[in-house]
C-alpha cells in the first residue's frame, strides 16, 4: 500500500522493541542542511518531500503514543493522527505545564470526532489551575498527567515511566525545538532510535535550531536517499 516499500523496508531495524521500565523512544523529525527545523519561532516550514512525509506516517502506525510540546501545538493545531488507511492513530501527548492550549475546537478534536485520531492526554504541572480544560478534556476522552516540574520543567524522564505504566509501550517525538533539543543531551540517553529527515534547504541563521549542547556520538548509522531528501537513521 506505501508509494515506496523501499523506503518502509529500510526502517524496519529502528522500529520499536520492548524495554522494561519505559517506552521505547524515538525520536523523528525533518530539518534544513543548517539543522533548523524552521525558519522562525511559530512558522510552519515545509522541509520534506512527499515520499518522507508518508514516512512519518508510517512511523506513526507502528508507535502507541505521539510527543509534541506546547509551542508545536499552539503554532501547528497538529492532528497527531495516523493517516494510512485501516492503520491505529497513535495517543497524542501534549507537553503543557500550565495548558496553554486549548483541545476545544482543535484539528485534534475534529479527528477524534470523526473517529480517525484520539483525544489527547495533556501533561500539566500539579500547579496548573485550569479546572474547566480540564473536565472538558475528560469529558471527552482525553486525560491530563499531572507532575511536579523540576526547574520549571517536565522531567523526561519520569514522564517516560509514567507513559509506560499507563500502557505506552512505545513512543514517538516529533518536537518542537525544546523537546528534541533537551533528548538529545539527556544522559544516558533516552532516545533508542533517531530518524532524521533532512531536505535541500538552508534555513538561514534566524532559523529554529536543534543541536545537542555538546557532543554526541551515534551508532549503527544507515542512510537512504530518495528524490529530494536524505533520511539518516541511528541508535543512541
Amino acid at each position: 500500500p506505501y508509494t515506496n516499500q523501499a523506503l518502509m523496508d529500510f526502517l524496519n531495524s529502528y522500529l520499536p522493541t520492548t524495554i522494561q521500565d519505559r517506552p521505547f523512544v524515538t525520536l523523528t523529525y525533518a530539518q534544513s542542511l543548517d539543522s533548523r527545523i524552521s525558519s522562525g519561532i511559530g512558522q510552519r516550514t515545509a522541509i520534506s518531500h512527499a515520499e518522507t512525509k508518508e514516512m512519518t506516517q508510517y512511523l506513526r502506525s507502528q508507535h502507541d503514543g505521539i510527543l509534541v510540546g506546547v509551542n508545536t501545538a499552539l503554532s501547528d493545531d497538529p492532528g497527531l493522527n495516523c493517516k494510512l488507511s485501516l492503520a491505529q492513530s497513535p495517543r497524542p501527548i501534549i507537553i503543557d505545564p500550565h495548558f496553554k492550549w486549548d483541545y476545544c475546537g482543535s484539528k485534534m478534536e475534529r479527528l477524534a470526532l470523526e473517529g480517525v485520531g484520539q483525544a489527547p492526554w495533556i501533561v500539566i504541572s500539579t500547579e496548573c489551575c485550569e479546572h474547566s480544560k480540564v473536565e472538558y478534556l475528560r469529558s471527552k476522552g482525553g486525560n491530563v498527567i499531572e507532575m511536579e516540574l523540576n526547574n520549571g520543567l517536565i522531567d523526561l524522564r519520569l514522564l517516560f515511566t509514567r507513559l509506560k505504566q499507563l500502557g505506552i509501550d512505545s513512543l514517538m517525538v516529533e518536537g518542537g525545538a525544546k523537546i528534541i533539543n533537551s533528548l538529545l543531551q539527556t544522559t544516558p540517553t533516552l532516545i533508542d532510535s533517531l530518524i532524521i529527515t533532512i531536505g535541500p534547504v538552508f534555513l538561514g541563521q534566524n532559523g529554529v535550531q536543534v543541536s545537542p549542547a555538546s557532543k554526541v556520538q551515534l551508532k549503527n548509522v544507515t542512510w537512504w536517499t530518495g528524490i529530494t531528501d536524505s533520511v539518516m537513521c541511528c541508535n543512541l
